[in-house]
């Protein structure tokens, strides 16, 4: 991060599985965190509260220069959010916003709503790090250790949950079409 902020660096998205762990936002509450000795448990700088990461799931790891980019993080959130709709449009998906709910949701029968994508990043020295969540196949179950993002009221979901049959490979190729779209792809490294 200290050579992008430094300008030694290009703008960098990893994309990555974690094994089972549950982490900490910087507004987590202890009470949403149900199952303390499931998984393991990590502190984090970002936003947000306890989310699940696990195989089966895509996370992206956004380090951006906002300084570069208006130094809008407001827009940033927004543009995040619509990376993770257009993939899932790739995907003939229809991911949504919420106003106070934070992620990317999906209508499930019945008008139930589920979350399909997170997000939780924090800025530092006008660079962003931490980034995304996409459930592309996740054992669902594990979600139940936390109130996942303080929400109890909706589920979670995935793409197999609703039935598609996408590999790691595919997602990886849309969220990088998707990228591009969103934000232009201006000189950031995608891998």
């Amino acid at each position: 991060m200290a050579a992008i902020v430094e300008g030694r660096a290009s703008e960098l998205v990893w994309l990555l599985e974690h094994p089972p762990l549950y982490t900490a936002g910087t507004s987590a509450k202890p009470d949403d965190l149900l199952s303390p000795y499931r998984f393991p448990v990590y502190s984090t700088g970002r936003g947000g509260q306890f989310t699940y990461h696990g195989p089966g799931q895509r996370v992206g790891y956004v380090m951006m220069d906002l300084r570069r980019r208006g130094n809008d993080v407001r827009r940033f959130v927004h543009d995040l959010e619509e990376w993770l709709i257009r993939t899932l449009a790739r995907f003939n998906v229809r991911g949504a916003r919420r106003e106070g709910r934070v992620g990317i949701w999906v209508v499930r029968h019945g008008g139930r709503e589920d979350k399909i994508a997170a997000l939780g990043i924090r800025v530092r020295r006008g660079v962003s790090y931490h980034g995304v969540s996409f459930n592309v196949d996740p054992e669902l179950e594990h979600f139940s250790g936390i109130v996942p993002c303080g929400i109890a009221e909706h589920g979670v979901t995935s793409l197999a949950d609703l039935g598609l049959t996408a590999t790691m490979a595919d997602v990886d190729i849309a969220l990088r079409m998707a990228f591009e779209e969103v934000f232009q792809a201006q000189a950031v490294d995608v891998g």
